[in-house]
């Protein structure tokens, strides 16, 4: 049977993850911790879906775990259920008041942990979804900009602690308003899903991203690519629209179209910003544009 989520499981005690792990693992992959400093680090490593966390352990109690994920962006938004064999309100109140969104009590009973990690996994992952379609443009099926720019800051941040380099190409359909003109806005709708196909197309690797950062603009996001290569990718990309031929609605007449790119990347160092980043390759998009359109240009 396909694992419909992940669990991490924390307790001091073995019987205890046993226990759950009797319970869960038939539905769910399970991970396990029997300290709070390794529940922490498997919950940034691994993102499960949810956090079965005990809240009476040596060293590091449940509270004090759960301060830590909370504090963190990596792990703030995973669902922790307390698991406790104390029935103490005022300490079921201290836990959801510090985030907590459910408790199980011991000794399980396995109609209720079953019940309760499915609501709260099937809500969090409704929650994911909904997260993703609103990251996500709705005509060409890309990632929008808000998406560009979490994945660029999580990017850029990682080049600087590796030192490694890091490329953006900006990208503009070149007179896309006379294009609409000429053919429809419907039309130019086709010609901008189209571009975009040939966008992701180059986005070759995991962590590459083609992203629609407006309008007729895009953007591609190369991490771990210095200019040499970040070139040879943006003149295969100029190429390609260059040679697109898009049928019009009536099936017709074929069109084509062309994109200037600005091209950027280095390897960012403390005194450099994201926005100076972003700024260049819109100079060199802007250049690209102001010297003839339908070509690649990369500044200093």
């Amino acid at each position: 049977m396909e694992k419909r989520g992940t669990i991490l499981l924390v307790d001091d005690e073995w019987p205890n993850i046993l226990a759950l792990n009797e319970i869960l693992s038939p539905e769910y992959e399970i991970l396990y911790s029997k300290s709070g400093d390794a529940a922490i680090r498997l919950a940034g490593e691994n993102k499960p879906d949810i956090i079965l966390l005990d809240v009476l352990m040596p060293e590091m109690n449940g509270f004090e775990v759960l301060a830590e994920l909370k504090a963190s962006e990596e792990t703030a938004a995973i669902p922790v259920i307390f698991i406790t064999g104390l029935d103490d309100e005022h300490e079921e109140e201290n836990g959801f008041l510090h985030g907590v969104v459910d408790y199980i009590k011991k000794p399980f009973s396995s109609i209720v942990v079953k019940a309760r990690v499915s609501m709260h996994i099937q809500f969090r992952q409704q929650l994911l979804a909904t997260e993703e379609i609103s990251k996500t443009d709705p005509l060409t099926g890309l990632p929008n900009r808000r998406k560009f720019e979490e994945t660029l800051e999580r990017e850029w941040n990682r080049a600087l602690r590796v030192r490694s380099p890091i490329a953006f190409m900006m990208m503009d359909i070149d007179k896309f308003k006379t294009y609409n003109a000429d053919y429809g806005h419907p039309q130019g709708d086709e010609l901008l899903k189209a571009s975009a196909w040939i966008f992701a197309s180059a986005a070759r690797r995991p962590e590459d991203l083609a992203a629609r950062l407006g309008g007729e603009e895009f953007g591609l996001l190369l991490p771990n690519t210095n200019l040499e290569n970040a070139l040879i990718v943006a003149e295969k990309v100029r190429a390609a629209m260059q040679a697109a031929r898009i049928l019009t609605q009536d099936q017709k007449i074929m069109t084509a179209a062309t994109i200037s790119i600005g091209v950027v990347s280095f390897i960012p160092k403390l005194q450099d910003t994201i926005r100076d980043f972003i700024g260049q390759a819109a100079k060199n998009l802007h250049a690209a544009q102001e010297t003839g359109r339908n070509k690649v240009c990369w500044g200093d």
